[in-house]
């Protein structure tokens, strides 16, 4: 069952992608603003993307001046409500702005309110439904986050990363999401996990979005260029309809006369995967561990993070952050080859029903290596979406941008 487009009202603008708001007149943008709070007010009783709406005060000038958006309900916001994803925060509210969005606020930008996560940005997941199909997830952390903008409520919205929660409800969604490197944006205002992880990121429709919100919020885009490509072949066990949309592309690719280049790292992925959990569990109950002591079996899949990580020896978590910082060394010099991976965005389709909001570990290993990763549709047969994910070498983040904005072009893709 997918979710119903609303109709754009006769005296109403929608505008859905941010290159539309972009190029609107400021006269526009705030007429759509009004469009984008009727859209959230007519489908969100069904689709239950957001906590709170309550459009918050911006300035007038700036690049994205009058452009809403939704920020993910672990990032703190003044005035707003900042519950975590659990009822045992209700009512809880930001007492300052989070560093991205004063950013954002700097910008222009409307924040409209925040976005259902799961609870804690880990495991226990919201109400949020997928709006591609309702029966299914729209994976998570960020849960409202991507099924906002997938459902055309708002252009761009902010979650966040640990282990996939960024790039693998993109692929859920149907739409792009973006995993800057490790460190290049503030956490100063996010609810942590785990430090050596957590990372910012972006949803918006398409890359050809991304690449303008990138250079909106006044990063370096860099130029176009043709780079040398790699695919992860074999692929890592995923489901059948990954693996053949998957080699689909690759193939289309290479027919259109990109040398993609078959990377034999899986096992290498497949090692990160489990370090990266490891290091995770260590850390986020170090973390969490005074509010576990607070609330106990309250804090549901979290209180099992916490039970767990503990018992995890100082030396494990050497040895995993060891393990790690191997694997960044090999992937930098896999990268001075083949400067931008190709590799599945998730292990398959969007699981149905609402209790488990994905498999993460094929985005897992990226995050722990700190490297930039974005997520966008590939093309597949009719059906639930499926993401391709492409990853760059740390601080390459214009790099694998522009790398996406090619590859979904030559994929016949939306840009």
């Amino acid at each position: 069952m997918a979710l119903t487009a609303h109709p754009v009202p006769a005296s109403g603008i929608r505008l859905e992608r941010l290159e539309q708001w972009l190029e609107a007149c400021p006269a526009a943008r705030e007429e759509a603003v009004a469009f984008s709070l009727e859209r959230i007010r007519t489908l969100d009783p069904t689709l239950h993307a957001w906590v709170e709406v309550n459009p918050q005060p911006h300035t007038e000038a700036g690049r994205l001046a009058g452009i809403p958006y939704g920020a993910k309900d672990v990032i703190d916001a003044k005035d707003l409500v900042t519950e975590f994803g659990s009822p045992l925060y209700r009512g809880h509210r930001g007492a300052e702005d989070a560093a991205i969005v004063r950013q954002l606020h700097s910008a222009g930008a409307v924040l409209m309110g925040k976005t259902q996560t799961a609870a804690f940005a880990h495991r226990t997941p919201p109400p949020t439904r997928n709006p591609r199909n309702l029966d299914h997830t729209p994976g998570g952390s960020s849960s409202g986050s991507a099924a906002a903008v997938a459902a055309g409520m708002i252009p761009f919205a902010l979650g966040t990363q640990t282990l996939g929660s960024v790039v693998r409800p993109a692929s859920f969604c149907g739409i792009t999401g973006f995993k800057p490197s490790h460190g290049l944006i503030s956490m100063e205002g996010v609810l942590s996990m785990s430090p050596s992880l957590d990372t910012l990121g972006f949803f918006t429709h398409t890359p050809s979005d991304m690449l303008r919100l990138w250079e909106a919020l006044r990063y370096p885009c860099g130029d176009a260029e043709n780079v040398a490509l790699g695919a992860v072949e074999p692929l890592p066990e995923v489901e059948a309809p990954m693996a053949g949309a998957f080699r689909a592309a690759v193939s289309l690719l290479r027919g259109r006369g990109l040398a993609v280049q078959p990377l034999p790292i899986a096992p290498l992925l497949e090692k990160l995967a489990g370090e990266t959990r490891i290091v995770m569990y260590y850390e986020g109950a170090r973390f969490h561990e005074p509010r576990f002591r607070e609330y106990g079996d309250l804090l549901l899949d979290l209180a099992d993070l916490v039970r767990e990580g503990l018992e995890i020896p100082d030396h494990r978590y050497q040895e995993a952050q060891a393990s790690i910082a191997s694997a960044k060394q090999q992937m930098a010099a896999l990268c001075k080859a083949t400067p931008v991976i190709l590799a599945p965005a998730a292990t398959g389709p969007p699981p149905r029903g609402l209790t488990s909001t994905g498999d993460p570990r094929l985005n897992a290993p990226w995050t722990a290596l700190g490297l930039p990763a974005i997520a966008f549709p590939m093309p597949a047969p009719a059906g639930l979406p499926l993401g391709l994910q492409l990853a760059a070498a740390h601080g390459e983040d214009a790099r694998v941008l522009r790398a996406a904005l090619r590859v979904a072009s030559l994929l016949s893709l939306p840009g």
